[in-house]
């Protein structure tokens, strides 16, 4: 299982998680993996790109799909790349490279 992650979104502390099977479905709306992460990773994204990373990952880190849906709606559908992408980001780096290392995480 790919790692998770913690943040601050919208209302509360979440947990973002990309399991094998969300990043299927991600795939089937945003394209292949390695390319969402290549457009996040280098600013160059769509939006659909970051809601669904974001929903897709709170799913994951347990948050139930309509909740995830109607947090989507609030909080990322009409609010600031520079509040949401961090988010995105974060979630596609721990699908993509696993969690820190001991040392690593106290810098993150």
């Amino acid at each position: 299982m790919s790692a998770a992650h913690t943040a601050f979104f919208g209302d509360a502390e979440y947990t973002f998680r990309l399991t094998p099977a969300l990043i299927v479905e991600l795939e089937q709306k945003c394209g292949p993996i390695g390319l969402i992460c290549h457009r996040v990773f280098n600013r160059q994204f769509a939006q659909s790109d970051i809601s669904e990373t974001i929903r897709l990952g709170l799913i994951g880190g347990g948050t139930d799909p309509k909740r995830a849906a109607s947090l989507i709606a609030a909080y990322v559908a009409d609010r600031p790349f520079a509040e949401t992408w961090p988010i995105a980001a974060k979630t596609l780096e721990r699908a993509w490279f696993g969690a820190p290392t001991h040392e690593e995480a106290k810098t993150t």
